[in-house]
């Protein structure tokens, strides 16, 4: 009697899906530790009978919307990128480096958040910040420093998940902020806290209780070396919000940004000035990207970038030196470095500037990521001035896309960078072709068909890299 074949394990990701026939720690897919576990055996699928139901469906235009209604921070900056403000009963994710300012930022929301009134006597709302990586009195003393001292503003230092349901329950939050998720466990779930069954176990709590009772709730989570969100993937679809809190640590500036935003847009920018007493927001930031200068300086060139829908005037500065390597150096900061790679050998190829035995380096000042193809144009501009040592007017600005062919390609938005640029006194712009058109399409009327005058600046249009350069460094 032939005996009976025993079935063969099998092992799935819980992230990704990807399967394998043997354990093992790491997804060979997503790349993600800890989240390969044993597939269950094929069974055919339950039969779920109707139960009863939370709520009766109703109309979707009788569906009362006021209590969803958006409130603001106190913060406009953190407003402008949420869309107004925080809506009841959402989840929001911030994100960042060590030591970037997320909890200095949060203790002020909360303290803001605590100060404004609720009910018909205007009593102050209860905020609840639990922290998990501090103690009390540690979190007391920046408040003292911030100033974010309030009767509304309770303070708990725990670890366990299910003390921090009793901490909602006896508080009766209205905002409850978390810091850190990674550091927040439960004894329902296995591992240590911070793995990835832990951080999806709580966080999976957290959203019910906030979904349930309407407080808005606020975790803070830890990124990779990489830049990514540690923890399951999983974490960032169950949010509403997500947010980067982004800076350099040796500046003051720091920004925040929304990858993700079910109330509002995800192309704003809030800029904030982080300092001993606190953080105060930046409405206007063009200018702390540039360095004033009365005399120009080869290897510099001014642009203009769209972060959402504010323009923000940025400066890239380079500097190339002769190596003394077989491979001569390329060291970027603020930019793409393949997109800095890029714009060095269409230098070399179509205009023959070729910088194979120089070190290139290339950085934006006051510690701002340009990530927009725009800037293209204005690090062409630098390095070919840091190159043959030649400055270029500091009056000037560059913007524009530079292909591979050496063409010089249209960016939107142009006419609000100009108006921008033209608001802090630069007087002469380069801009791609066909940058300046009425809302028809049609182009505007000009006398020279090089040059023409816009919000008071004298814009030249170019086609190419090279004629770019022609005119950028025979300006006045």
């Amino acid at each position: 009697m032939a005996k009976a074949k025993t079935a063969k394990a099998s092992y799935r990701c819980t992230e990704c899906g990807w399967q394998t026939s043997k354990w093992v720690g790491r997804c060979g897919e997503c790349q993600t530790w800890g989240t390969v576990t044993e597939a269950a055996s094929a069974t055919p699928a339950r039969v779920v009978s109707a139960g009863p139901v939370s709520a009766p469906a109703r109309p979707i235009g009788q569906v009362d919307v006021r209590s969803a209604q958006s409130k603001p921070t106190g913060l406009d900056e953190l407003d402008r990128v949420l869309g107004s403000g925080i809506v009841p009963g959402a989840v929001l994710l911030l994100a960042g480096e060590p030591g970037i300012g997320k909890s200095t930022l949060l203790l002020e929301v909360a303290a803001l958040a605590s100060t404004q009134s609720q009910g018909p006597r205007g009593e102050p709302k209860n905020v609840l910040y639990v922290t998990g990586e501090e103690s009390a009195e540690q979190v007391r003393l920046r408040a003292d420093r911030v100033g974010a001292i309030t009767d509304g503003l309770y303070l708990a230092a725990e670890s366990e998940l299910s003390a921090i349901l009793g901490h909602i329950d006896v508080v009766e939050p209205e905002l409850l902020v978390v810091d850190s998720i990674q550091t927040i466990g439960t004894s329902e779930a296995d591992g240590a806290p911070g793995g990835v069954t832990q951080v999806r176990e709580v966080a999976a709590n957290l959203i019910r209780v906030a979904k349930e009772r309407g407080i808005t709730v606020v975790l803070v989570g830890h990124v990779t070396k990489e830049g990514a969100i540690a923890g399951p993937r999983l974490l960032e679809h169950l949010v509403d919000v997500v947010l980067y809190f982004e800076g350099d640590r040796h500046s003051r500036l720091r920004m925040i940004r929304a990858v993700k935003n079910r109330y509002g847009p995800t192309d704003e920018l809030g800029c904030f000035d982080l300092s001993e007493v606190g953080i105060v927001g930046l409405p206007d930031p063009s200018g702390l990207f540039l360095t004033r200068r009365d005399e120009a300086v080869p290897g510099t060139c001014v642009t203009v970038t769209l972060e959402g829908r504010r323009p923000l005037v940025a400066e890239v500065q380079s500097l190339v030196a002769k190596s003394h390597l077989p491979a001569p150096r390329r060291a970027t900061s603020g930019l793409d470095t393949s997109r800095v790679a890029m714009v060095l050998a269409v230098l070399a190829q179509r205009c023959k500037i070729s910088m194979h035995e120089q070190d290139v380096y290339v950085s934006t000042v006051g510690g701002v990521r340009l990530t927009e193809t725009s800037v293209d144009l204005a690090l062409a501009l630098a390095v070919a001035g840091a190159s043959v040592e030649q400055a270029l007017s500091t009056s000037l600005i560059a913007l524009g896309e530079v292909g591979l062919a050496g063409e010089v390609r249209v960016v939107p938005g142009v006419q609000r960078r100009l108006a921008e640029a033209a608001r802090l006194g630069f007087k002469h712009a380069v801009v791609p072709r066909g940058s300046l058109e009425l809302a028809d399409g049609s182009p505007l009327k000009r006398a020279d068909p090089q040059l023409t005058s816009y919000e008071g600046m004298k814009v030249m249009e170019v086609d190419s890299l090279q004629q770019a350069l022609q005119v950028s460094f025979t300006a006045p």
